[in-house]
């Protein structure tokens, strides 16, 4: 399985950070040794000192798709889940600046966090559905799928142009503002449609 991530996709995390409005999705991949295993805490590494957390709703495919039809995206993916992408802000900032890949600032191990995946069902409308991220029991991050700027379906769409979707694929959608450093002892805990859908450790 790959883990396909969008960055950019809600207006107001990229106000946050003072990042160009982007006139496509952007993509980024993260490898399967990324995921942070269930249950175990997520060890900030020895090479940052400004690990940042990012909060996002979750798709998880269900069959094999190519040059995937908007109007038909939705026969892709039963479940929608919540995460993390965790982000090495320092190495990230310096890799940017050189104009080079994400990848050593955003895939290292432990980066993806993946939390329980629910069936579409339960939810009203997945371009309606609440969600937050608390640290210590303060809310930090809080949005709704209705605020980004490519719909899940859209971001389906275009990233099948690009990448065979194939089952068990994970695609992370964006993260909305109120991203921050992570510190040793922290308890960061997502919400997703008012229910707890995880809860991780810093060490």
């Amino acid at each position: 399985m790959k883990i396909i991530c969008i960055g950019r996709n809600y207006s107001d995390h990229i106000a946050e950070l003072a990042n160009e409005k982007p006139t496509d999705p952007v993509i980024f991949l993260k490898p399967d040794t990324a995921i942070l295993l269930k249950k175990q805490p997520f060890f900030i590494p020895d090479f940052s000192n400004d690990v940042h957390h990012e909060v996002e709703i979750l798709v998880k495919i269900n069959r094999i798709g190519k040059h995937i039809d908007k109007k038909f995206a939705s026969k892709y993916y039963d479940e929608i889940g919540l995460g993390i992408d965790f982000t090495a802000r320092d190495l990230q900032k310096k890799l940017k600046e050189k104009g080079l890949p994400w990848e050593k600032a955003k895939a290292f191990d432990g980066a993806a966090v993946i939390g329980q995946f629910i069936h579409k069902k339960n939810f009203d409308d997945i371009n309606a559905i609440d969600f937050m991220l608390k640290k210590n029991n303060s809310i930090v991050q809080k949005s709704n799928t209705s605020l980004m700027l490519w719909k899940i379906d859209e971001l389906i769409e275009y990233i099948s142009k690009y990448f065979t979707l194939k089952i068990g694929d994970v695609i992370f959608t964006g993260t909305p503002s109120g991203v921050s450093k992570i510190q040793p002892n922290d308890v960061l805990t997502g919400f997703m449609a008012g229910e707890e859908n995880f809860k991780i450790k810093i060490k």
